[in-house]
């Protein structure tokens, strides 16, 4: 069987119509699935941008907690490294005084040194509370000694604290304490 050239050039352009045809729709299917994840893609970026905004927040949080646990701890030693001299040579004969007599000093504090007068003359004052362990006699010569070496200070209270026998806890003092010092003129 013969085909005309008529009959060739219909069956030509039908196979080039159905061949573009076929190149229109994958085409077609093409553009659809790269419009498809062009809208994940952008839905995927905000996403991300929104996680990297929440964690940069909550990273920021995290460092301004950071930053006033570190400030609070500057103040603090801070504070402690500024006391003043008389605080420090105090502590020092507080601590002389306790070996002397066997005790163990576990605490030293002051609130600070301030002014006050005294019988009409202005002096520093520091006042300091101290608490120690130790025997109830080592407490008692401890505290005897404190009046006879504190020729600036007075010791304000006592408070002797003597567990039960059975306990393990050792007896102990807390001490109140007032230094003072000559201002001048």
């Amino acid at each position: 069987m013969k085909l005309s050239k008529t009959t060739w050039l219909i069956l030509t352009i039908g196979f080039f119509i159905i061949a573009f045809a076929s190149l229109g729709i994958v085409r077609s299917q093409q553009v659809q699935e790269q419009d498809q994840l062009n809208q994940e893609l952008t839905q995927a970026q905000l996403r991300l941008n929104e996680f990297q905004l929440e964690q940069l927040s909550s990273q920021h949080e995290e460092l301004e907690k950071q930053l006033s646990q570190t400030i609070s701890q500057f103040e603090a030693a801070r504070t402690m490294l500024s006391q003043p001299i008389g605080s420090i040579t105090t502590s020092g004969l507080l601590f002389d005084i306790a070996a002397a007599c066997g005790v163990e000093v576990t605490e030293i504090s002051s609130s600070g040194l301030a002014s006050d007068d005294l019988e009409g003359v202005t002096c520093s004052v520091l006042p300091l509370s101290a608490r120690v362990e130790g025997d109830v006699s080592d407490l008692v010569s401890f505290i005897t000694n404190l009046y006879g070496e504190l020729t600036n200070g007075i010791v304000k209270s006592v408070e002797i604290s003597i567990p039960e026998t059975t306990s393990e806890e050792k007896p102990s003092a807390n001490i109140q304490l007032v230094i003072y010092t000559y201002q001048g003129d």
